[in-house]
């Protein structure tokens, strides 16, 4: 059954609860994300630049008296009840192993889990790139911790629901969509070490939208060409760590190190190579950019992340490809690429908010003529992370 987006209100949420479930509950909400720069270099311990927006997975909760997790989801309008006594060993490849999985390592941990009943509702597009898995994943968490009356620093609480989907779901994700729908800060991307875990909130220039157009070719990243992508990082991880002294990941690989050695990395993985040390310096450029609010430099480093991705990283696609071009002819773009792990899903543009109608329709006819399929336009500003909803 394919999912709805939906978009209950909050009144909506606690009658269709009540409805339900005969009791009034609690209600977390964790936003999407849509990373401005910095593309598959999370699990290679590099930098990327997100920001929350504001599509959100809201979860409205209450305690049972039994070791029971009762799960409706209202994007599937369909019910599933686990066993917390005995929770499945293996995924089921449905919307459920993200409850499971989170469920799990929350258990793996030491926390009780507690009994509940669960109301999900989620407006976040699925397979456009845009982390509806992780916003899922970080809601339920926070939910279970509101039930078990416990807390979680946030970057643990990251990296345990980023755990959840790499070793339960089996997707190979790095920390950067956990983390940013934990810590998103309105109208501020984030900065983010992947490996430290260091951040900082970066303030979007007032006068810019983040507008994203889905391509509505759908991606799927539970296996497949992204798990190819970070396997071939890892093989060159492997190779400069018998060549130079303390590479653990392509993070430490300088470019007078990959034109010294990568020559000898089979011409696959040496383009994925070149792809990932080069974002890494974008995305420090762009934060800087960023700071100085340089929005020309700031496109101009998108740009270039498009075609990296495009030639190198091979992660783009025709959809992908026209909906940038179409974009970078329009006046008030500042910069235009695609955004997430690829294969399908979204752009995100850099406009300038008085242009921002007319890039909408510009894009909208150009797509339409070019693919044969109208497109989604989603226009945000950042938002914040997690948190509990009065």
């Amino acid at each position: 059954m394919p999912a709805q987006k939906t978009n209950l209100t909050a009144r909506d949420l606690h009658a269709k609860f009540f409805r339900l479930y005969g009791t009034q509950p609690e209600c977390i909400q964790a936003p999407g994300r849509v990373n401005l720069i910095g593309e598959h270099t999370d699990y290679n311990d590099g930098f990327v630049l997100p920001a929350a927006i504001q599509f959100h997975t809201t979860i409205a909760i209450a305690p049972r008296p039994d070791q029971q997790l009762v799960v409706f989801s209202e994007n599937y309008s369909e019910q599933v009840e686990l066993d917390l006594q005995q929770l499945p060993a293996e995924p089921r490849r449905h919307w459920i192993d993200y409850v499971v999985g989170v469920a799990s390592k929350l258990a793996e941990r030491g926390i009780r889990v507690r009994g509940a009943s669960l109301l999900i509702d989620g407006d976040v597009p699925q397979g456009a790139g845009l982390s509806s898995s992780a916003s899922l994943e970080v809601a339920v968490c926070q939910a279970l911790l509101e039930m078990a009356q416990e807390t979680m620093e946030g970057a643990q609480m990251a990296l345990l629901c980023q755990r959840a989907e790499n070793e339960f779901v089996g997707a190979r994700c790095g920390i950067m969509d956990q983390f940013v729908s934990v810590h998103g800060q309105k109208d501020h991307a984030l900065l983010l070490d992947c490996r430290s875990l260091a951040y900082r909130h970066q303030p979007i220039p007032e006068e810019v939208r983040l507008v994203i157009c889905n391509t509505m070719v759908r991606h799927r990243l539970a296996g497949g060409e992204y798990n190819q992508r970070r396997r071939e990082c890892e093989l060159a991880a492997q190779s400069f760590s018998r060549l130079v002294p303390g590479v653990t990941a392509l993070r430490d690989v300088s470019m007078e190190q990959f034109e010294k050695y990568g020559t000898a990395l089979p011409e696959i993985v040496r383009k994925r190579c070149r792809h990932v040390i080069t974002e890494n310096a974008r995305v420090i450029e762009a934060a800087e950019a960023l700071t100085r609010q340089d929005l020309p430099q700031f496109g101009q480093l998108m740009k270039e992340s498009h075609i990296s991705l495009r030639d190198d990283f091979e992660v783009s696609c025709r959809e992908l490809d026209t909906m940038v071009e179409l974009a970078d002819q329009i006046d008030g773009v500042y910069g235009a690429r695609m955004t997430g792990g690829g294969f399908g899903g979204c752009t995100i543009n850099l406009v300038r908010s008085d242009r921002v109608d007319a890039f909408e329709v510009q894009v909208t006819e150009g797509y339409e003529k070019a693919v044969g399929a109208r497109p989604e336009i989603y226009v945000c500003t950042a938002a914040d992370g997690v948190r509990l909803l009065a």
